[in-house]
């Protein structure tokens, strides 16, 4: 856990702060959990208001599915069409910071110009160079994912710390103060082989990369807060036997509570109320 504060969006992070819940909103339709794509005004409408009824504290939008085990790359301008109009009937809902979910930089400049708090580039700055402009003109807060463009001989902490260090040196780089920063081990983007372009490539075995990150969160804040995100991710379908993603709620929701009690200071989730009940129980063993 991290003692000092940080502000993302207009939400505290850390000290004194409860655990905060990050609301998954997919608008792409090749999404690998069916469950949480909405496209209709209503549909966004509708889970927007229930997740922030549920405890959400910030919304996180995306208009590409990145699965590391999936073909799903669509256009620079699918992708913004998308998004932007989540964002537009989202900003009139709700009040809740909005992140948006993509390592395109023109993307990310048509969101931010609509006023999102909020950029979560699961590349960590390391996909799109025209991003670091971006972000740099902006000044959004941040949040980088453990990602390197290069294949790397195991996945262990010490080398997902380099990793992410990287990302963290660009942000800094483009004028982001540390304060506006956040990092995601990214649990599920480590992979052997895949059929997306956004995935780190290993040698080693990607399940063992995950629990052990999993375990160790707290040794990968660099004193930065730690997002997580493990909803419904294949590493559960993997330990359970469970292929189908809308099954994996139970695994999802011990994997979070796991999370939190190992360090994380944001859940981002696909299920806000259950994902609540287990952040109130997590933190009671908190030191």
């Amino acid at each position: 856990m991290i003692n000092h504060v940080t502000i993302i969006g207009n939400v505290g992070i850390g000290g004194k702060n409860p655990i905060r819940i990050m609301g998954i909103l997919n608008t792409s339709p090749e999404s690998f959990y069916k469950k949480s794509i909405n496209i209709t005004k209503i549909q966004i409408k509708n889970t927007v208001k229930e997740m922030e009824n549920e405890g959400a504290d910030f919304i996180d939008v995306g208009g590409m599915s990145t699965a590391p085990y999936l073909a799903t790359t669509v256009s620079e301008k699918t992708e913004s069409k998308r998004i932007i109009d989540a964002i537009k009937i989202i900003q009139n809902v709700s009040n809740l910071p909005i992140s948006v979910d993509t390592c395109r930089a023109k993307v990310a400049r048509d969101a931010l110009e609509c006023g999102v708090d909020i950029i979560n580039d699961i590349s960590g700055l390391k996909y799109d160079e025209k991003m670091q402009k971006v972000i740099s003109k902006f000044v959004p807060s941040l949040i980088l994912c453990a990602y390197s463009n290069k294949s790397i001989p195991g996945a262990t902490i010490s080398i997902t710390r380099k990793i992410l260090n990287d990302s963290v040196k660009i942000a800094q780089k483009s004028n982001i103060p540390s304060k506006k920063i956040i990092l995601d081990p990214a649990i599920g983007f480590f992979r052997k082989t895949g059929q997306g372009q956004f995935f780190t490539k290993i040698k080693s075995d990607w399940l063992t990369r995950d629990l052990s990150i999993i375990k160790n969160l707290s040794s990968l804040n660099q004193n930065f807060p730690i997002l997580i995100s493990v909803s419904n991710k294949s590493f559960i379908g993997n330990i359970l036997g469970k292929k189908i993603p809308s099954d994996r709620l139970f695994g999802s929701i011990a994997a979070e509570t796991i999370s939190v009690i190992n360090g994380a200071n944001i859940v981002r989730t696909h299920n806000v109320g259950a994902t609540k009940d287990a952040i109130k129980i997590a933190s009671k063993f908190l030191k």
